[in-house]
């Protein structure tokens, strides 16, 4: 059977087969690691957010004490409040500084193992919705210190 391909030699149908399959799973492994980027994100936003709230709120009802009588100064507990929320603040952009560039190292990576014929990369990597609801987190919470900063603005 001379005219017969050898099953595992250059070229061979089961080696196509085998570089096929691992290009698609580092393709799939780059997918799992963007997922894992967003779940790292949504961690920063769950913590940001718990700043933030509770500073706010801290603020507030020191204030409404104050504003209600009820205590002589509230000083120490509203500056103690601005903390928290310019903290949740910090927390958020420093956490969206590193996923935006970590994106974009992993977007480098795969164009170059695509252009190097390793992965297929068919699929696109659109912007992360998580990224969005932390761009828009970060705009409330900016609001917010100022509202309680400037004693004006939409949650004065």
């Amino acid at each position: 059977m001379p005219d017969q391909e050898p099953l595992m030699g250059p070229g061979s149908e089961s080696e196509r087969i085998s570089v096929e399959l691992s290009s698609r799973r580092t393709g799939m492994s780059f997918q799992r690691t963007r997922m894992s980027a967003d779940r790292t994100l949504m961690s920063v936003i769950r913590t940001s957010l718990s700043l933030i709230g509770f500073g706010f709120t801290i603020f507030q009802v020191f204030q409404k004490l104050h504003d209600a009588e009820v205590l002589r100064s509230s000083e120490a507990a509203r500056h103690f409040g601005v903390a928290l929320v310019l903290l949740g603040i910090a927390m958020l952009v420093s956490g969206i500084g590193y996923h935006c560039f970590f994106m974009l190292g992993l977007r480098r990576e795969r164009q170059a193992m695509k252009a190097q014929g390793l992965v297929h990369a068919e699929s696109q990597f659109p912007v992360s919705l998580t990224l969005v609801v932390a761009l828009l987190l970060l705009v409330i919470g900016l609001l917010a210190v100022a509202s309680m900063v400037f004693h004006s603005g939409p949650f004065g």
